[in-house]
């Protein structure tokens, strides 16, 4: 992991909550305007470590406090001898407290400010002042165009706070908005900025707590907090005297015909995470498969539902759904795994199934979607998953009473009693097939070794992701087997066996 991750802090906020620890922090004794100049610095501390030798800022300036960070930047440059403009594409006119301030110590500087037009020139590294945590709904001209203009200039680009188009609260996109190389964010972390569309426009992230009261930060309600490793939920070191009876009984439900290789990556990784047994129930065509590949996992071939019950009573966990299928089999078997009271993790077709609604879902499960089967059991379009993934993974965890982990860039954990946590690691090489069957059997062997469902969840997203994160220095092709040693060795270096 890098320094620059594990340095960021965990809590992560909406912009109103955002704005009220800026009230606080003011209300406490901190003026607005020493925030605002805090900022400044802060960004212009990063936009000199990052290009040393640009010596031009163009700054684009908006007509909130967005735009007075950004002024004050500006001011910061022509003080450095830097070449300087500030392009006001908000009017001046509308400028208001300490961000009329911010415009007036910068003319004071000899910065030169100029009204945006169309045909204005970007020149060396561009800053975006534009909207910031402001920016709700429709983008209006003339910041649409201004931000196609900076997207199109091939220069570098630093935000401030926010990229602005970007939603502060969820990551959503809507039109567009400012891609950035680097962006400085201020006072507490928006949740924006790690989940739905926010990967593709951040760039490089820094942060700064513009000297904030830390007890005045820890009494702000936050919205999410970051899965990082030094707190993560710990598995307990094994005593000496251990066997395998100890550390749970995992089965996996899956693998009809065509799809046997998704439970049997399942079964694998619930082995290799240190489940003390590993079952398989999937069709008698795969048995001689799993043997093969994994004699110790427990391959029982079935192809009725009564075989199910009694295999259930002797598992500790249920991992059902990797290549279960949506056809008669599948469904009989799901229905067997729905009605045990044993603790159970639903993924894949399983998901699809339950969605149908002709299954009831037992309590103490984890439910492991990717956006379009969120859609599916919500109801709802899978755009409408991603325009709010926040929204819809607390909506899932209440619908369902369960804890559900939803999957894609900036996985979301999150609880029945609003408990939301999000992994910021992660690749996109690990955009494949069969690694949520992977996490699936991670999941179940978490459990099996005794965490609680929200525990298991958040240790093995973080776990998945950061093997992903780890291996896709290679680049494409990684295969979803491929992460399952490099899960067992990250495991162990977070929780060792021994004491």
């Amino acid at each position: 992991m890098s320094l620059a991750e594990e340095s960021l802090p965990l809590p992560l906020y909406t912009a109103a909550q955002v704005r009220e620890l800026d009230a606080r922090l003011i209300a406490a004794g901190t003026p607005g305007f020493e925030l605002m100049q805090r900022a400044a610095h802060a960004a212009w501390r990063a936009l000199r470590r990052r290009w040393p030798q640009a010596g031009e800022v163009t700054v684009l300036a908006g007509a909130g406090n967005n735009a007075g960070d950004g002024y004050l930047v500006a001011e910061l440059a022509r003080m450095a001898g830097w070449a300087v403009r500030v392009l006001a594409v908000g009017a001046v006119g509308k400028l208001a407290g300490d961000a009329a301030t911010a415009h007036q110590a910068a003319l004071a500087a000899g910065v030169a400010v100029e009204a945006w037009s169309g045909g204005a020139e970007l020149r060396g590294v561009l800053v975006d002042g534009l909207l910031g945590t402001g920016f709700q709904g429709e983008l209006r001209a003339p910041y649409a165009e201004a931000i196609a203009r900076i997207n199109g200039s091939g220069l570098p680009v630093l935000a401030l706070d926010l990229p602005s188009g970007l939603h502060a609260d969820n990551g959503l996109v809507a039109e567009q908005a400012v891609r950035a190389d680097l962006t400085v964010s201020f006072i507490g972390l928006k949740l924006g900025l790690f989940t739905g569309d926010a990967p593709d426009w951040v760039g490089e992230l820094v942060f700064d707590d513009l000297q904030a009261d830390p007890q005045l930060l820890a009494a702000q309600a936050c919205a999410a907090l970051r899965l990082a490793g030094g707190a993560l939920p710990q598995l307990a070191p094994r005593s000496r005297t251990a066997h395998k009876g100890l550390f749970g009984h995992v089965l996996v439900v899956g693998g009809d015909r065509g799809f046997g290789g998704a439970a049997l990556l399942a079964a694998e990784s619930a082995l290799r995470a240190g489940a003390g047994l590993v079952s398989l129930a999937t069709r008698g065509e795969h048995v001689a498969a799993s043997l093969a590949r994994r004699p110790e996992v427990m391959c029982v071939a079935t192809d009725s539902t009564y075989q199910l019950p009694p295999l259930c009573a002797q598992a500790d966990v249920l991992v059902v759904g990797p290549g279960l299928g949506q056809q008669a089999w599948g469904r009989s078997l799901l229905s067997a795994v729905a009605a045990s009271a044993r603790p159970q993790v639903w993924d894949a077709d399983a998901l699809n199934l339950l969605a149908a609604g002709a299954l009831q879902l037992p309590a103490d499960c984890v439910l492991t979607p990717h956006p379009g089967e969120a859609a599916r059991l919500l109801g709802i379009s899978t755009a409408e998953v991603q325009g709010d993934r926040p929204a819809a993974a607390l909506a899932l965890a209440q619908k369902y009473q369960a804890v559900v982990v939803l999957k894609g860039a900036g996985s979301l954990i999150a609880a029945p009693d609003g408990r939301l946590l999000l992994c910021d690691r992660g690749h996109p090489a690990i955009a494949g097939a069969g690694l949520g069957d992977v996490l699936a059997g991670l999941i179940g062997a978490l459990r099996g070794q005794g965490l609680d469902a929200f525990a298991a969840a958040a240790l093995a997203v973080w776990l998945h992701a950061s093997a992903g994160q780890q291996l896709a220095v290679n680049g494409r092709g990684l295969a979803a087997s491929d992460l399952i040693p490099t899960i067992r060795q990250l495991l162990e270096e977070h929780a060792p066996c021994l004491q």
